[in-house]
């Protein structure tokens, strides 16, 4: 089975609770009207698109039924399918610019932040590129030895320390590591729970500090791993991160187990912030970098072009 099919299948969930409802209000509906649309923003908002991205749909659809004069129900459909495709926008590819470039991977402890690592390195392997990992999630042993386990599987190279050992020494160790091996890129593991805001920034700001003195002028991605589960959980989590990291994109896993995937529509526009890899499965092929086009046709259960 390929990406899109098992896209497609695990968004059978996020596919009944969006477009199926969504197509349950136009069959009620033959013609345009206020009714309807009031129907449409009701379900939006209860699949969990979010208040503020279903009103600005629901004013570009308004928009689009006046400038288009459109009148049929199906005529809707179309165009609400067209404005949420814009609204989420292409995924846009790592930047990979030099040699080696930098991955931090940042998230809470439970998001799926590990095994992302593990698959994002396996994608990385198979397109011929030498990849190292940094442990420096080292608050817990467990991390540690379950990276180890993904990396093997991988075929990347690890470089861990002891359990409580300092995240920036496990750092500079795997920068060391990157440039005399000559590897094309480095990913940071980082913790996934910190008492509070300031030791996240702290700790976060230490890495940096060694990564800027050991790599200066690395191509650096920042990416936020989130739980699709957890719905508008997930955005409000995404914009506490941002106050505390300069995040380049963002992680979106465990699409196969929730009717919530209709936040990929409100995460682009309330944070700006691009979707650049989506997990559909527990697999190490089950996560592949986002494409706007193949989610919006699993979305409205369509075949791929």
């Amino acid at each position: 089975m390929g990406f899109f099919e098992k896209l497609r299948e695990s968004m059978k969930k996020t596919q009944e609770a969006v477009v199926g409802k969504i197509d349950a209000v136009m069959q009620k509906f033959v013609k345009i009207d206020e009714d309807m649309l009031d129907e449409l923003e009701e379900t939006l908002i209860t699949a969990d698109v979010g208040v503020e991205t279903t009103e600005k749909i629901l004013d570009e659809l308004r928009a689009r039924i006046k400038a288009e004069r459109l009148t049929d129900a199906a005529d809707a459909r179309r165009a609400l399918h067209e404005i949420i495709a814009d609204m989420i926008g292409e995924g846009e590819p790592l930047r990979l610019d030099t040699k080696p470039s930098v991955i931090l991977v940042i998230g809470v402890n439970g998001v799926g932040k590990t095994t992302s690592i593990g698959k994002i390195a396996a994608g990385l392997v198979r397109d011929g590129k030498n990849v190292v990992v940094a442990a420096a999630d080292t608050f817990r042993a467990a991390a540690i030895d379950q990276l180890e386990v993904w990396c093997e599987r991988a075929g990347a190279s690890l470089i861990r320390q002891s359990e409580g050992s300092d995240p920036a020494a496990v750092v500079f160790d795997a920068a060391a590591a990157a440039k005399k091996r000559g590897a094309d890129v480095l990913i940071v593991d980082t913790a996934g729970r910190l008492h509070n805001k300031k030791n996240l920034m702290d700790e976060l700001a230490k890495i940096d500090r060694v990564l800027t003195r050991e790599l200066p002028d690395t191509s650096r991605e920042t990416l936020l791993v989130l739980d699709a589960t957890t719905g508008q959980n997930a955005v409000l989590q995404a914009k506490e991160f941002k106050n505390s990291a300069p995040i380049t994109g963002l992680i979106l896993t465990k699409l196969d187990g929730t009717a919530k995937g209709g936040i990929v529509i409100s995460i682009k526009e309330e944070l700006g912030i691009p979707v650049k890899y989506i997990g559909v499965g527990e697999g190490i092929d089950d996560m592949e970098p986002f494409s706007c086009d193949d989610f919006v046709r699993a979305l409205f259960g369509e075949e791929q072009e």
